[in-house]
């Protein structure tokens, strides 16, 4: 397998840069395989029931609006929206007859699979990712409603991005707290027009607290049971590993039979509008 480069904005942790900005996902998922990449599964059903309990607390028929932060290629879109499973999507993207096809030839195909297995409950979808290419791509085979290339770390949103946010119901995110910060979600915030819920899987080797503490001034209070974990991935290597334990021990975890068995582990937050 590829070597991975350490990640400077979540240290000690490597990076697959190569990947995650591609025409298309093969790469992304013949590289992610071999460690067992597996957060959007666990995320799977927690989204599909957040999203109807988000429905059900507005009181009415419409839909509720998801914005997808660090949506890479609409991955939790696809699962979120589709009757497919993480497994098919390996199965899917790794088969020697899609690794034979073009970017172009893909797309159409794609178009024609996420048609054909879309759910009846499907709800819009908006994506956020700096991979602007990994963004279209998701676009152009119809697993987002919108989709925006933009990295609010570095700078405000765009007036589209801006308009979309306005009327999102919840926010979720699977893979991107400590690449992405407070600052994006208080951006993201000052944009919204109704209330909004956050449900982000969130590293045990990554300090959520910047972001609770946001989220609160924005008037949202956030839940987790850190007694229940959701394995993310393999990790690379000894040295990823060390770190990983090491970080997991100071930001107040134990790391006995999860980080020391070999996975990246994940803790759920939940995000609520104040009440009382």
């Amino acid at each position: 397998m590829k070597q991975s480069r350490l990640s400077t904005s979540t240290p000690g942790k490597s990076r697959f840069d190569d990947i995650y900005d591609q025409p298309d996902p093969r790469a992304y998922f013949r590289r992610l395989a071999p460690l067992e990449y597996e957060i959007p599964h666990h995320a799977q059903k927690v989204f599909h029931r957040t999203v109807a309990e988000r429905a059900a607390a507005t009181g009415t028929d419409g839909p509720v609006t998801v914005l997808d932060l660090c949506c890479s290629y609409g991955i939790n879109a696809a699962l979120l929206n589709h009757h497919l499973t993480l497994a098919d999507l390996y199965a899917h993207y790794t088969s020697p007859e899609v690794l034979a096809l073009t970017t172009t030839e893909l797309i159409d195909l794609d178009k024609a699979f996420y048609a054909s297995r879309r759910r009846a409950d499907a709800t819009p979808v908006i994506g956020l990712d700096a991979a602007g290419r990994a963004v279209g791509y998701a676009l152009s085979v119809g697993l987002l409603d919108q989709g925006y290339g933009e990295n609010l770390e570095h700078r405000p949103p765009s007036p589209p991005l801006r308009r979309a946010v306005a009327g999102t119901g919840l926010i979720t995110v699977t893979g991107g707290i400590g690449y992405i910060t407070r600052r994006t979600f208080e951006a993201l915030l000052e944009c919204t027009a109704t209330p909004v819920w956050v449900s982000a899987f969130v590293l045990r080797t990554v300090d959520y607290q910047p972001v609770i503490s946001t989220l609160a001034a924005f008037g949202l209070d956030t839940e987790t049971d850190a007694a229940r974990t959701y394995p993310q991935r393999l990790f690379t290597g000894s040295a990823e590993q060390r770190n990983a334990i090491e970080q997991a021990r100071l930001a107040g975890h134990d790391p006995t039979g999860l980080e020391t068995a070999g996975h990246y582990h994940t803790q759920l937050y939940q995000s609520r509008p104040r009440t009382g």
